[in-house]
């Protein structure tokens, strides 16, 4: 009884984790190919992005992102502290898009925190930002719908063998 109890704890579990799917990170590999209007949040009001456009193509994600001011001169992907070592190649400048700064930035994964740190023109200093380009934010259609499947698979699976394991707890109660 109680290895049955614990067996069906575990599938609880393991159901539990692989329904949350939707909570985990979207790579590009899940999303179809075209440039989508975005939202992204950032950690820092002194960082407001006020328009996004993620583009995806080839397995790879950028975003087009344009900031509500002019006080930063590029940005890095990644923590200031790196930044200040880093090679210029690896810095991000912005294109000037009538008055406001754009920047293009390679996109890991939609849903997750990305660090991003911009250099201050006033300041002469990184400042650590963390971003996140929201998914539920994208439109009807963007995101493939074949990646549902196997989550269907795992939960019929898993519900098979839940039905399974207490049809035979039942039989063996009778037949003792």
């Amino acid at each position: 009884m109680k290895k049955i109890i614990c067996l069906i704890f575990t599938l609880a579990v393991i159901l539990g984790i692989t329904a949350n799917a939707e909570g985990t990170p979207l790579t590009a590999d899940r999303i179809n190919d075209g440039s989508y209007d975005i939202t992204v949040t950032s950690s820092s009001s002194m960082f407001r992005i006020t328009e996004c456009t993620l583009n995806v193509g080839n397995g790879k994600m950028t975003a087009d992102m344009t900031l509500s001011g002019t006080g930063y001169e590029k940005l890095y992907m990644g923590k200031g502290a790196d930044a200040e070592n880093a090679a210029e190649s690896d810095y991000i400048f912005f294109t000037d898009n009538d008055g406001k700064y754009t920047y293009t930035v390679p996109v890991e994964a939609l849903d997750k925190d990305i660090d991003c740190a911009a250099f201050s023109i006033r300041k002469q200093e990184w400042y650590d930002r963390t971003l996140v380009f929201e998914s539920s934010s994208l439109p009807e259609g963007a995101i493939k719908k074949s990646g549902d499947f196997p989550l269907i698979i795992v939960c019929i699976a898993a519900l098979t063998l839940i039905i399974a394991v207490t049809a035979l707890f039942v039989y063996r109660k009778k037949h003792k």
